[in-house]
């Protein structure tokens, strides 16, 4: 993959839009709902509440992984399934959100292998 993990990708309908409390949905699945989000350049990402699904857990998804977004049923599609969310490294709001090591490793898991914020190649 060429393309920054951490960007959305072109053709996601993501300006302009208050995506908290939207459901997001794997490719096998309902995961969660936004808590947090971010749309900078090279820093987009959404902060998922997992509910009961992984014990209430939340996730770290990188803006790359949406593939679309459906304003009027308020949910995101993103192209990895429950497995591949679960399977990431563990997500600490407190501890990981300005934490470049953590991404570089969220990043890594999801296809990229790019540190965060380093434009593509």
């Amino acid at each position: 993959m060429t393309e920054n993990v951490w960007s959305y990708r072109a053709g996601v309908d993501y300006l302009a839009a208050e995506l908290t409390g939207y459901k997001v949905e794997a490719l096998d699945g309902a995961i969660g709902k936004i808590d947090k989000h971010s749309d900078e350049v090279t820093d987009a990402y959404l902060v998922v509440d997992t509910g009961v699904w992984i014990l209430g857990k939340e996730v770290l998804l990188p803006a790359g992984v949406v593939t679309r977004i459906d304003h009027e049923a308020e949910k995101v599609y993103v192209d990895r399934t429950k497995d591949q969310v679960k399977a990431a490294p563990e997500f600490h709001r407190d501890r990981h959100l300005g934490d470049g090591g953590y991404r570089e490793q969220v990043g890594t898991h999801y296809g990229s292998g790019m540190p965060f914020g380093l434009p593509p190649a």
